[in-house]
């Protein structure tokens, strides 16, 4: 019975490590991305923000060492070995008190961080430079984000008053990618001639009134069950695989007994 039961665990084991090991590799993955990604608006914020690129790094760094307790896991339950079972049950207790404690930072910093993304992005439209080639991926990557989410500025399209260029145009300028017409214009980055010379307001562009961090949020709230989702189900997990690491190797130590002729 207990022979059966053994192998019961190393199989479960097997599986749920293996599943670590994948869980690892995506986390990995989804670091990476946010640092190479250059048409989003990650691209957008990790540009400016030190803070993604230090959250970025640690997710690369999460990743790798959940697929390599992943592989520890694995070869600890195949080969029985309670050391290894032992070092992956710690060391898997310790990323879930971190992701416990990252989790309450980022609950307790979110006015914090609200207001540094805040700032990225209207240091971005301050900035704002159709020729200057350097920060041209950036740029499009903002253009992108008012295009696709219909919006415009930050808070609204009045952000745009504080760019150099279009005040130096009296604002007879205003940026394509804000632009609500019916008529796709011909270019969606840079910026557009108004119908007129003379100096006008913010209030005479053709653009959408609804700022981008109103459609941010609210992509948020949207995914937040799964954001919440996601995050129990890699707590379940873990506690699943300390569960079963335990349980085999109490297993292994009564199976040792066992085999010593009486």
């Amino acid at each position: 019975m207990g022979s059966d039961c053994l192998k019961v665990t190393k199989y479960f084991l097997f599986l749920f490590n293996l599943l670590f090991f994948i869980l690892g590799a995506v986390i990995l993955g989804f670091g990476v991305w946010i640092l190479v990604d250059r048409s989003s608006f990650i691209s957008v914020l990790q540009t400016s923000s030190e803070s993604l690129k230090v959250g970025a790094y640690i997710l690369i760094g999460v990743g790798a060492v959940t697929m390599l307790m992943g592989f520890l896991g694995c070869v600890g339950a195949v080969n029985e070995v309670r050391c290894l079972l032992g070092l992956y049950i710690t060391c898997l207790l310790l990323i879930l008190l971190a992701q416990v404690a990252a989790g309450l930072l980022i609950y307790f910093q979110r006015d914090a961080l609200k207001a540094e993304v805040s700032i990225v992005v209207r240091d971005l439209i301050r900035d704002y430079d159709p020729d200057d080639q350097d920060k041209k991926s950036i740029q499009d990557a903002w253009d992108y984000v008012q295009e696709r989410l219909t919006c415009c500025g930050w808070t609204g399209p009045q952000n745009w008053t504080e760019n150099e260029i279009l005040l130096n145009k009296s604002l007879t300028s205003y940026p394509c990618s804000c632009f609500n017409g019916s008529v796709n214009v011909l270019h969606n980055s840079g910026f557009c001639d108004t119908a007129t010379n003379k100096t006008v307001s913010v209030a005479d562009w053709p653009v959408y009134t609804k700022g981008c961090m109103s459609s941010v949020q609210s992509w948020l709230q949207d995914n937040l069950g799964i954001i919440l989702g996601v995050c129990t189900g890699v707590a379940v997990i873990e506690l699943l695989g300390m569960v079963l690491a335990i349980s085999l190797c109490k297993n292994i130590h009564r199976e040792e007994y066992s085999k010593v002729p009486k």
